[in-house]
């Protein structure tokens, strides 16, 4: 099948954040990284002209692509006919996908627009109660810190949030060489797998409210950067609240919560 990149399709389509991918044994090692197991249904975001949809659409799956570029919409459907009617042309970070998935459960997956990758995790943890897994690639140092720990110097707001619910991992790292046109940066692939319980024992909204206000002043420590909570002189004695949000894990962030929502109930 076609996947030959005209030079003006490329140059029309910067201003989407879009690089595309090249190298067919890349888009198939990207393909494999999915379990396919505990859903029937993969969505890929931004296919492009396709050429990681094509491995898709070798396995047990049904495959269904979103894109938002009409030209690239055309191409999939003259290209890919037994995929012409999951082909949706709709912006992921506004589509309902309800109107496709109902309640089922479906994988996501792609070579996601730079500019654009944070608000599609953060979309994915949204919905997280019908997304399983979820598989993709980034600029590389997003995909550091979605799956970095804590300790660590990019470890943050993404880090926590997407590890309160997902296992991540870091799989490996794709050069700009391979892109067209390509990136000024390196690419890095990542793997997030839903934990089996992923309900937070915390409650979510607080929870959420936390972990972003402690990382907007990260040098401070949590006893300042969380001054707007208004908590008791006694909380604020805690030995947690010596701490900066970096060297707080996933779960002393969810004790950190507990301990506010506590407080704040007397």
């Amino acid at each position: 099948m076609a996947n030959n990149f005209d030079k003006n399709q490329v140059k029309a389509k910067k201003h989407l954040g879009q690089h595309f991918l090249t190298d067919e044994s890349i888009a198939e090692k990207i393909a494999n990284t999915l379990s396919l197991k505990g859903y029937k249904h993969v969505l890929e975001i931004g296919p492009g002209m396709g050429v990681l949809t094509k491995y898709l659409l070798k396995k047990n799956i049904k495959t269904h692509v979103i894109e938002i570029d009409t030209e690239s919409v055309e191409y999939l459907k003259a290209n890919y006919l037994n995929l012409a009617d999951r082909v949706y042309e709709h912006d992921f970070l506004r589509y309902d996908l309800t109107q496709v998935f109902n309640d089922e459960p479906f994988a996501v997956i792609g070579n996601f627009p730079y500019n654009i990758s944070t608000q599609i995790v953060f979309k994915t943890l949204e919905m997280r109660e019908q997304i399983p897994e979820f598989s993709g690639m980034f600029q590389k140092e997003v995909a550091q810190r979605i799956c970095s720990k804590e300790g660590s110097k990019v470890y943050g707001i993404l880090s926590v949030l997407t590890q309160a619910f997902y296992d991540a991992d870091y799989l490996f790292t794709v050069p700009p060489t391979v892109f067209n046109p390509p990136p000024k940066v390196d690419s890095g692939v990542l793997l997030l797998k839903r934990k089996k319980d992923f309900s937070l024992s915390c409650d979510e909204h607080l929870f959420f409210k936390v972990v972003k206000t402690a990382f907007q002043q990260r040098r401070k420590t949590l006893r300042n950067s969380l001054k707007t909570f208004n908590l008791s002189d006694n909380l604020k004695a805690n030995v947690i609240f010596g701490k900066r949000p970096e060297q707080l894990s996933v779960d002393s962030f969810i004790e950190l919560t507990l301990l506010i929502q506590n407080d704040e109930k007397h």
